[in-house]
Parts: C-alpha cells; structure tokens; sequence
C-alpha cells in the first residue's frame, strides 16, 4: 500500500505525494472487508496488550483542519475496549501549561504499559501553529526538532512504541469539508470560522510540515505520509500500519500465577 514511511534525514515535499492515490483498491467496497479484518484484529491485540502489560502502544495524528483526524479515531478503534485506549486532544495551552515546557503537558499524556494512547494533534504543535504564527522566536522552535526527537527516543526506551501519521490531504478536499459542515445541519457544530484564516495560510503550513516530517522522522518513531482524500482508503492504511506494528510486539498472554487445572469452584 502507497503509505510512505518517511526515512531519518529524507527531505520531504508533499506536493509529490498524491493525496488522492488508493493503491491497488478502486473503490470503497474492495477495500471493506479488509478494513473489517484489521479492526477486528486489533481488538484481538490491544487485548493481549492489556492482559501482558509490557508494551505501550502511541498513535500520533497530523493533519491541516478537516484533515481526518476524529473520524480515523471513531472508525479505525470502533472494536477497541475503551479500557485500553485513552484519546488525548491537544488544545491551545492553558496558563499552567505555559508555565511549564513545551513538553510537559505531552509527557503527562503518554500512555502507560498495557495501553494505547492517541494524540489527536500533538507536540508537533509547537513547531507547526507556533512558527506559522510566529508566537516564539525562530530560534525557539528550531530547538525544538532536536528536543522532540530526543523526547521520542526516551519514550521508546521506556517501552513505548510510536506510530506517525500524517493525514495529507489537498486543499481542495479541505475545501469540500469545511463547505460540508456548512451545508449538513449535524455537523455545523464542527465549523469555527477561524478555520477560514488558517486555510490562507495553507502554503506556510505545508512548509511546516515538510520541516516536520523531514527532520523528525527517526529510527524509534517514524512518519507516516497517509494519502488522506479518500476517508475509507485513510481508515484502511492506518489500521493495517497499527496491525502490522501490534503483531512486530510479539504479544502474549502473561502465564496464570499458580496451576489452574486443579481448581474447583464451590
């Protein structure tokens, strides 16, 4: 499947890569049942994941607005046991997170053993929305590559294994979602009209992200460049990465602490 694993040190430019490519798949319908596989799969491995309590799963979503990001949560952890997932969203920061470094409301989200955590937008904040908009000096935010990468690399000492991924999508497609939350009454609560002034910005948001996924894509925590116009095509990449990463574990259950063939139950 056409998802590009981005390589430690490779220059990215996403005007390359086709937001609209389906690899192998035409449409929706051939790629359903696979889609229904790997989420049933994932059930099955969050499970042992849970009961072993030795590994951490963490997914980390990107993308521009309207980009995918809640509805590849909702569709692709449809099977998973809320027990075991905890969905963190990252805000503008509050007073108390400013206070502290730009790490430290992300550290306290990461997710413990035995379960998965999922970043709905995440540190790459911070050297995304805060050098579009200049909030920081530049000689800050370009700190910060070198200070998330080593952050990274400390989580995944620690036991954590982290996926990536970039949900690429045109500005076109941004276009007919944002129209859609216009015209669909069930999802006009999802339009903020500061939407709009982020789109004008879209050129230096790209710029961004390609200095993201260029500098930022290690050995320990890789990007991954998901072609994202196509939500059913999104769902079934991302689940087949997390399938494939979760089976890489080698996941057991954990032994019963004593012989339980000579037990009887009154």
């Amino acid at each position: 499947m056409p998802i590009t694993k981005v390589k430690p040190g490779q220059k990215i430019k996403l005007k390359d890569i086709d937001p609209d490519d389906t690899g192998q798949f035409d449409n929706k319908e051939m790629a359903k049942d696979i889609l229904a596989q790997n989420i049933e799969r994932m059930a099955e491995l969050q499970n042992i994941l849970y009961a072993e309590n030795k590994h951490a799963l963490l997914i980390i979503l990107q993308a521009m607005d309207a980009g995918g990001k809640d509805g590849a949560i909702r569709k692709i952890m449809s099977g998973i046991n809320p027990q075991g997932v905890r969905v963190t969203s990252f805000k503008r920061p509050t007073e108390e997170e400013l206070a502290h470094d730009f790490l430290w409301r992300i550290h306290r989200a990461a997710p413990r053993q035995g379960m998965i955590g999922i970043f709905n937008r995440s540190h790459y904040e911070d050297v995304l929305v805060v050098r579009v908009h200049n909030l920081v000096s530049t000689s800050v935010w370009q700190q910060r590559y070198e200070h998330i990468n080593n952050f990274e690399r400390l989580l995944a000492d620690s036991g954590v294994t982290i996926l990536k991924f970039y949900l690429h999508i045109s500005k076109e497609e941004q276009k007919e979602r944002l129209l859609a939350r216009l015209d669909q009454p069930h999802k006009r609560w999802k339009f903020d009209p500061r939407d709009l002034d982020e789109r004008k910005l879209w050129d230096d948001y790209m710029e961004a992200f390609e200095a993201v996924l260029s500098k930022c894509s290690t050995k320990v925590a890789p990007w991954h460049i998901v072609p994202a116009n196509k939500k059913w095509y999104r769902n079934l990449i991302i689940s087949e990465a997390i399938v494939k990463t979760l089976e890489g574990l080698e996941l057991k259950y954990p032994e019963p602490m004593t012989d339980l063939d000579g037990i009887v139950i009154e």
